[in-house]
């Protein structure tokens, strides 16, 4: 029998890993710019920054694998392939833009360093928490988690409470679409394939050995996890929305969100803020760092000395991408998360579907497909948008950097049927 004291303690953990930086710099922005249809907005981000996420905890809890589990109906080959291009990513880009908010938003208003000493302490310090990973869940759940969300809930509590402006139209033609690509950034899908692996783990050092009783934590606390971010962003957006005819449009994110708890919260508002960047991200990077070392202890026959080995060279990467700062990290990660995400959803979500839906043949079909209606989306961003004008106009959904949307659902509904006409042959 779980214990209820256990489920809150993984569902918190779980939500601190989730909630780093991108979880906080974007909600408040999507509320500036969408105003009265801040709603609208918080659905769309709910589907890529919560609901996928979370499925991908679920089906975590079903594979009872690692990342690698994923994708191998496609076929081993690929699997490798995509495990490898996540984990590059998630220590390059998302792991290191912890380190650029926190010194931003945490080191920079109160002292005179650089963003290379920020970054180097601060991923000093995630290297050691990696490398005591046997209490990493439990450090994050009991002590760190309900601390952020007690700053969170009271910058937003007050703010609604004290801002009682009307909302002015929102600048959005598509807030749906908005949402949903702001959600990209939070890289919280390609969070949930590889903190959902970190859970397993982790459940096995506490003595979690069987099947069920690892399955029932992980989606009891994904639920958990859950609802807590559906809550924050869409306070955090509602925040941004009613307070919008306050600052200008074109307002740096980690700025929008110092200003909001400074207006909340006063003077000691930026103090709290400071505190709860700093332990908001790092909990975020430990999680990261954590994933990509046990992925490559696995790969290595489950050697110690390449989880460290891979621990330190994340670190070292994230020391040199922190120092940037956040806007260039994250231009820097539109791209590849072009590219990187839909296939991440497609996988999340045929490993939930039942086995009937979720055959090799069908992950083979599909993902192709994604990943070929992809690449319009991924060589815009880069700035050829206008040699592929003819693509984007004619393919649905293209203007809006979801061409793979119905191209994938298309090939799912077509390799449902061949497959059953071949069962009954």
């Amino acid at each position: 029998m779980i214990k209820t004291k256990e489920i809150w303690m993984s569902g918190l953990a779980l939500f601190s890993m989730f909630f780093g930086a991108g979880n906080l710099i974007l909600p408040p922005l999507l509320g500036l710019k969408a105003q009265d249809d801040w709603f609208i907005v918080v659905l769309g981000f709910a589907i890529t920054a919560v609901v996928i996420p979370i499925m991908a905890i679920y089906a975590h809890a079903r594979l009872q694998g690692t990342l690698y589990d994923f994708g191998k109906k496609v076929s081993p080959k690929f699997s490798v392939l995509y495990c490898l291009l996540i984990y590059i990513i998630a220590i390059a880009l998302p792991a290191p833009r912890t380190a650029s908010v926190t010194h931003e938003m945490a080191i920079a208003p109160f002292f005179e360093s650089s963003t290379l000493l920020t970054s180097t302490v601060y991923f000093g310090l995630v290297l050691l928490f990696v490398l005591n990973r046997s209490r990493v869940l439990s450090i994050l759940g009991k002590f760190l988690t309900p601390f952020i969300v007690c700053i969170l809930l009271l910058i937003i509590v007050l703010g609604l409470a004290s801002e009682t402006a009307a909302l002015q139209n929102g600048t959005f033609k598509a807030p749906l679409v908005e949402g949903i690509l702001e959600g990209y950034q939070t890289f919280d899908a390609i969070g949930g394939v590889v903190v959902g692996a970190v859970l397993i783990v982790s459940l096995k050092i506490r003595g979690y050995h069987t099947f069920e009783a690892k399955k029932s934590l992980i989606i009891k606390s994904g639920i958990i996890a859950g609802v807590g971010l559906i809550i924050i962003y869409a306070g955090l957006i509602l925040l941004g929305a009613v307070f919008s005819h306050q600052f200008e449009a074109d307002i740096d994110r980690t700025v929008l969100l110092s200003g909001l708890s400074e207006k909340t919260l006063g003077h000691i508002g930026s103090t709290f803020l400071s505190v709860l960047v700093a332990l908001a991200c790092f909990t975020t990077a430990v999680g990261i760092v954590t994933g990509t070392a046990d992925y490559f202890k696995g790969l290595f026959k489950e050697s110690q000395l390449a989880y460290i080995i891979t621990a330190i060279i994340g670190c070292i990467i994230g020391v040199i991408v922190g120092s940037f700062n956040v806007e260039f990290i994250i231009e820097l990660a539109v791209p590849a998360l072009m590219f990187i995400y839909p296939i991440t959803i497609v996988l999340i979500i045929l490993n939930v579907l039942p086995k009937q839906y979720n055959t090799p043949l069908i992950f083979r079909s599909v993902v192709v497909v994604t990943a070929i209606f992809s690449i319009p989306d991924f060589l815009s961003v880069l700035g050829y948008a206008a040699h592929i004008e003819f693509l984007t106009e004619s393919i649905p959904l293209a203007s809006h950097s979801l061409g793979w949307v119905l191209p994938a659902i298309i090939t799912f509904v077509i390799a449902i049927i061949f497959q059953s006409k071949q069962n009954v042959a």
